[in-house]
């Protein structure tokens, strides 16, 4: 292979079937320029590594050299990993060259249903890079870091307040550790009375993460089906409710993108035989200011940040999910508990009924930061606005988009709506070939095949950060792939044409991954 291959996108890409098309009511439209430009092909950095090359220059060691093996005997590889070497001038590359074919927030839409991809404000990010909270050390004595306890104090009051529950923890490192979190909390709560119970009810159309976290917590799950509506219907909670079921746990929006107008009925069929009520807050972007789930029967409710509050989402980074609790649960919350005496901010760590520990220190302090000013700088008002755009948004999608993709469950959407492939699968096309050929026209495609009580559904969420004109230019890229699944279906089923890689084999990359050589 030579070192480097500078082959442009023309070469290895159709360009025959460039998309068009027009714009209804915009004063502006985008245009692909350049789009065959130099696009640099390269080896991986083990086929670029030549033996000896170094990137880095270190002064000679002067303490006494220091034998691993001696002092941790058979946890020491017996041999060092074998890293590419390189020069400084092809890592730097590389890592550039990929930065270039990344798409984000920061770039344009991303409408994923399923994870809420919302753009970021900057000013967060400017308070948590200040010196005063980045340069903190968790083991600084508590009277230097009063600060940051009385954000961490705070923002748990807010919390709380946005959800109408009694405390909160902030400790989770993401949604789905929250959920855990939660669900431990739970059977604590059973245990101490006698009995950690062996059920949890999980309606089909909550998160997926929801039966993972119910496993391992030991409950074997019970599946709700949803009723035409695409609601929980509480006949079939009653039916399925019973002395053994320690919680429900219902994602509310659920992931059609439609409030559950029954959660207080079901979580009082639910409280009546003795169990919880688990809250999945994922969607807290639909309800804030409208709706508290700690007053209509919730016990327990995740928070992912990033979703509602403007904190980055991961990524494989660091994230939290803070989790609010009822009166009935609050013996049980993490430790440390922040407590406020006086002026003064404190830790508490004694108390017996506790789950312990879930994380060190204190969480991810950096993301929960970034939350604590995306509500300060919003406040009360704002934060109304959040959820009065994030639902406009969606419906706005929704209506303009209905006579052209089926429309599984029309009831009124709240942040997210969700049609499926139904009419195109008359023209052969299928809801991964319209995501596909989204790509085309300089769109992320949505999240697709989720729920899974849709067939071939194609989830959209623009949240509240989108404006008008951009939603308009998805939409209108939206119709013209419906007519094309008409008139062309062949030119949707083989998109994409433009990216810098067309479409990947990903059952296969899923199937036969090659971890190491």
């Amino acid at each position: 292979m030579e070192r480097r291959n500078s082959k442009s996108l023309s070469d290895t890409n159709q360009r025959t079937n460039e998309p068009t098309y027009q714009r209804t009511d915009s004063s502006y439209q985008r245009t692909a320029c350049g789009a065959t430009g130099l696009v640099l092909e390269e080896p991986t950095l083990f086929e670029q590594s030549v033996p000896g090359r170094r990137g880095i220059s270190l002064p000679a060691i002067d303490v006494p050299a220091f034998n691993p093996c001696e002092a941790f005997g058979d946890l020491v590889r017996d041999k060092a990993p074998e890293l590419p070497e390189l020069a400084e001038s092809d890592v730097a590359r590389h890592f550039t060259r990929l930065s270039t074919r990344n798409f984000s927030k920061d770039l344009g839409f991303y409408p994923l249903g399923s994870c809420t991809m919302k753009y970021n404000p900057k000013i967060a990010n400017k308070v948590a890079a200040m010196p005063g909270f980045a340069d903190t050390h968790p083991f600084q004595p508590l009277s230097s870091v009063q600060g940051n306890l009385r954000i961490c104090y705070e923002l748990e009051r807010w919390l709380c307040e946005i959800t109408g529950m009694n405390a909160a923890t902030l400790w989770p490192a993401a949604g789905s550790h929250g959920e855990l979190t939660g669900m431990l909390m739970i059977r604590a709560y059973h245990t101490a009375r006698g009995n950690p119970r062996s059920k949890v009810l999980i309606p089909d159309s909550a998160h997926g993460t929801n039966p993972a976290s119910a496993v391992t917590c030991h409950y074997d799950v019970v599946t709700v089906q949803s009723g035409p509506d695409g609601l929980l219907d509480p006949k079939a909670v009653a039916e399925a409710m019973d002395k053994e079921v320690a919680a429900i746990m219902i994602t509310n929006p659920n992931t059609l993108g439609v409030y559950e107008e029954n959660f207080k009925a079901v979580a009082d069929i639910v409280h009546a035989k003795g169990g919880l009520v688990y809250c999945d807050g994922a969607n807290l972007n639909a309800l804030m200011g409208f709706v508290k789930p700690g007053e209509i029967g919730a016990d327990a409710m995740h928070i992912n940040l990033h979703k509602t509050f403007g904190t980055p989402h991961g990524g494989g980074g660091p994230g939290a999910g803070p989790v609010a609790v009822s009166r009935a649960l609050e013996p049980y919350l993490p430790m440390p508990r922040i407590a406020k005496n006086g002026d003064n901010y404190t830790t508490i760590s004694d108390k017996p009924e506790s789950i312990g520990r879930i994380n060190t220190f204190f969480g991810n302090f950096g993301v929960l930061l970034r939350a604590y000013v995306y509500i300060r700088e919003l406040g009360a008002e704002g934060l109304v606005g959040v959820t009065k755009m994030a639902t406009l948004n969606a419906n706005y999608v929704k209506a303009r988009l209905k006579d052209a993709y089926d429309l599984p469950y029309s009831r009124p959407s709240l942040h997210e709506c969700v049609f499926s492939d139904k009419r195109q699968n008359a023209y052969g096309v299928k809801t991964l070939d319209i995501a596909k050929r989204l790509m085309d026209y300089g769109c992320h495609p949505p999240t697709i095949y989720f729920p899974l009580i849709v067939h071939g559904s194609i989830m959209i969420e623009p949240t509240e950060t989108e404006c008008k004109e951009l939603l308009d230019e998805f939409c209108d890229a939206m119709l013209t792939i419906a007519s094309e699944c008409e008139k062309t279906p062949e030119l949707v089923k083989n998109a994409p044409s433009r990216p810098f890689r067309r479409r990947l084999d990903e059952a296969k990359a899923a199937r036969d991954a090659v971890l190491k050589e």
